[in-house]
């Protein structure tokens, strides 16, 4: 993902706005091909090369090295830190077919025609130029390939019971993501950024995740309850004069309330392209 330190070009620069808090993690390890790359895994087999641009902590880009095996898979990130924990979940499943370094979405560093599959879930939302990021992710895709990507959209969260408070964090979260550059409404947005950035050959389709079992409420609403107050996201939200403390401090009592709602529900919905290479 994109990081202002690490970019040349204002038109690119975007911070991302979530860091890597332990509450943040939580969710990015629970991620798997099957949660969260479904549309994609058709696409799969045994053989194909892929990038995995964004591959955070690597349980996704773990899932896509055991598909293609003996494909090779490379994840990149530009946050070199997580990258560790990315290496260490793909040796504790043995897997000797992937490989993570360091890469700017922007200006990858890989020859053209490199890769079978070109794969990013929920990067484009965080980056400064989403256009110019697919038009790279192309460049190093194979004729033939595929570029895949998946991205939520914030404003098209939906959850149960009705919760003032709830509103106030997403218009907040959605203030705060564009003041850092990036497009939190990224998943309506990835078929015309898809179609600006040359695709013709464009398969849109969308998903869920929903979370409504006690288990699954205590999860999602604790790591948003932490990630408001505690997180690289919070400090963005004081510093940069979207909220105070106190208003956040009340954003995560709702979200522990919130699970406390033996009939509460939510919604995340996620846009989703493949794109052909020709």
């Amino acid at each position: 993902m994109t990081h202002a330190s690490e970019q040349s070009t204002p038109g690119e620069t975007a911070v991302y706005t979530h860091g890597h808090h332990e509450s943040v993690l939580r969710s990015h390890t629970w991620r798997t091909a099957a949660n969260s790359a479904a549309y994609l895994i058709p696409e799969l087999r045994p053989g194909l090369d892929v990038l995995d641009v964004g591959c955070g902590p690597g349980t996704i880009t773990a899932d896509l090295a055991a598909l293609v095996a003996p494909g090779r898979v490379t994840g990149v990130d530009a946050a070199e830190g997580i990258l560790r924990q990315a290496r260490a979940a793909a040796a504790e499943r043995g897997l000797g077919n992937v490989e993570f370094t360091v890469a700017d979405v922007h200006a990858l560093d890989f020859p053209d025609d490199s890769f079978d599959v070109v794969h990013a879930h929920q990067v484009l939302q965080h980056v400064g130029d989403p256009v110019r990021a697919l038009r790279e992710m192309r460049r190093v895709c194979r004729p033939g390939g595929v570029v895949a990507a998946r991205d939520s959209d914030y404003g098209g969260f939906v959850w149960y019971p009705a919760t003032p408070a709830l509103d106030a964090w997403q218009d907040l979260y959605r203030r705060v993501a564009r003041a850092n550059g990036g497009e939190p409404d990224a998943g309506r947005r990835l078929f015309s950024w898809a179609r600006e950035a040359g695709f013709t050959e464009i398969v849109t389709t969308a998903a869920t995740w929903c979370f409504a079992r006690p288990e699954e409420r205590a999860w999602w609403s604790g790591l948003w309850a932490e990630r408001t107050t505690e997180s690289v996201y919070a400090r963005l939200a004081v510093d940069g004069g979207h909220a105070t403390s106190g208003q956040l401090a009340e954003i995560a009592e709702a979200w522990r309330e919130w699970n406390r709602c033996e009939d509460g529900w939510f919604l995340v919905p996620h846009g989703e392209i493949l794109c052909r290479v020709s």
